[in-house]
């Protein structure tokens, strides 16, 4: 981690949280900040541990969420593990260990596809296991899900914006072979669709190395409490429980995490972020939309195509 220095990732998290497209310049003035400072320090984390990242209401599209664990031997993780990110629909894979030895993977399917998963997994191991994951919220769940309706331009244009939602729009409209007035439409046409819901810098894999993923029936609010130091991610499996994630450094000490937060769930694994296969992620990530949908943009691919 070198010089790394967690109270500027903070710092410019902060910052980002508030301005997520706006100019250092613009950022510095408003803040009555040194712009000379905050240029270092952007230059230092941006891109590097950081970068401002589109959300998106998948259920808008038609994707359903699904977590999934694999059991595959040590010998032939990186093997699979290259063969699943050939696939966009999934978004991402990391060597885990606990209720299930191999592989932790999360799974964005058309919802018009979810039978084919068991079938779509069958291909890499014949030991696993996998969970529907929403949003947490104390708000009924809705069961009405959308379509792919949109040109296949706009699915290059969700790439871009979900890799760096910073990145120049005269940039964009290179890219996409549009003016600029009309990568702005593009972008705007999402927002009043509801499909882009905000930008947020997201901190990665440089910053938390370790994961501890937990399924539980039963959630105890206070556990969100307890652990409020920690960066925490909760969600719910439909009709069954709950899907808790912990982040955390290498230097903490790993079995004081999983004997303290194995109190709390069912069942518990270990998530390694490692560096090849976080190469393999962003490879995978970059072009996930557009490798998802037709050409023709008439709807998805199948996801056994891959």
């Amino acid at each position: 981690m070198g010089d790394i220095r967690f109270e500027e990732i903070e710092f410019l998290v902060e910052l980002l949280s508030k301005y997520p497209l706006e100019s250092l310049r613009s950022i510095a003035k408003k803040e009555g900040l040194d712009y000379y400072k905050l240029k270092r320090i952007y230059d230092k984390y941006y891109r590097k541990y950081l970068t401002v990242s589109a959300m998106y209401n998948i259920r808008l599209i038609g994707l359903k969420s699904f977590v999934a664990f694999l059991a595959v031997s040590p010998e032939s993780l990186l093997e699979t593990a290259v063969k699943l990110t050939r696939n966009p629909f999934v978004r991402y894979v990391n060597p885990a260990f606990g209720f299930k030895n191999g592989l932790s993977l999360y799974l964005q399917i058309p919802h018009d596809q979810v039978e084919l998963i068991d079938q779509m997994l069958g291909k890499y191991s014949d030991d696993f296991e996998y969970y529907e994951v929403r949003a947490y919220t104390k708000e009924k769940l809705s069961d009405e899900w959308g379509n792919w309706d949109l040109g296949y331009e706009y699915a290059i244009l969700m790439d871009i914006l979900k890799w760096d939602a910073r990145t120049p729009i005269t940039e964009i409209s290179e890219k996409l072979g549009k003016s600029r007035p009309t990568v702005r439409y593009m972008i705007n046409r999402l927002k009043e669709r509801n499909i882009l819901i905000d930008f947020v810098p997201l901190p990665d894999m440089n910053v938390s190395d370790r994961g501890v993923i937990g399924i539980t029936k039963e959630l105890d609010e206070e556990v969100l409490k307890r652990f409020r130091d920690y960066e925490i991610s909760v969600g719910i499996i439909p009709g069954w429980g709950y899907f808790l994630e912990w982040f955390f450094s290498s230097k903490e000490d790993m079995g004081a995490k999983i004997l303290e937060f194995s109190r709390y769930v069912e069942k518990i694994l270990v998530e390694y972020f490692d560096p090849t296969f976080k190469e393999l992620n962003d490879r995978n990530s970059r072009t996930a939309f557009q490798r998802m949908v037709k050409k023709d943009g008439s709807g998805y691919r199948s996801i056994l195509e891959f």
